[in-house]
């Protein structure tokens, strides 16, 4: 995908993939859904949080890049409504993982971050910012969590990892100032048994 930052979920499938992992042509989007099977989906992350979906009953998945941005544009709701509406999936059977991102411990903001997430979500994230001088520390994770339970989803798994704390183990945009890779996060369509 073209990630650019959007809240902008793409229905995918065969006809939309590339013969590798990028797809020069594809429009922007940081959210796939698919439920072709065998196809893999794909979202890059160097501190955003990557979050995947798989609803056990229609076999549908999902992938989202949700960075800041994203979180405020509740592009993991939106990727959860596109399974909803478009495979018929109930969220009380779709399983989200939440991956390794910028943790609250380092992510760092002004206040513009949190008053567009205020802006979205209400006074239900206050938990989950805090304040230290003149700068707010955000937990993304909990937010798209909330985010999900708010959805109707209920098997939500969330990784304790900090791209920032392990550097050593993850990309991060903030360590090496934007002169690195990126972590995918890949999830599957599972292949029908003949």
């Amino acid at each position: 995908t073209k990630q650019t930052h959007t809240d902008i979920i793409r229905v995918v499938t065969e006809e939309d993939a590339g013969t590798g992992l990028y797809k020069p042509a594809f429009p922007p989007c940081d959210g796939l859904v698919t439920n072709t099977p065998g196809l893999a989906l794909v979202v890059f992350t160097a501190d955003c949080t990557p979050v995947l979906l798989y609803a056990e009953v229609t076999g549908a998945v999902g992938a989202v890049h949700a960075g800041w941005k994203g979180t405020a544009q509740d592009i993991t709701g939106k990727a959860v409504e596109a399974m909803i509406n478009t495979y018929g999936s109930d969220p009380r059977h779709i399983r989200a993982a939440i991956g390794p991102n910028i943790g609250q411990c380092c992510f760092e903001t002004d206040e513009d971050v949190p008053n567009a997430l205020l802006e979205t979500y209400g006074d239900s994230i206050f938990p989950y910012i805090s304040k230290r001088g003149n700068k707010f520390y955000v937990n993304l994770k909990e937010i798209n969590a909330l985010v999900l339970r708010r959805a109707g989803v209920r098997h939500i798994d969330i990784s304790d990892a900090c791209t920032v704390c392990q550097s050593h183990r993850f990309w991060s945009h903030r360590v090496t100032q934007g002169l690195r890779g990126s972590q995918g996060a890949i999830i599957v369509c599972k292949e029908v048994s003949p």
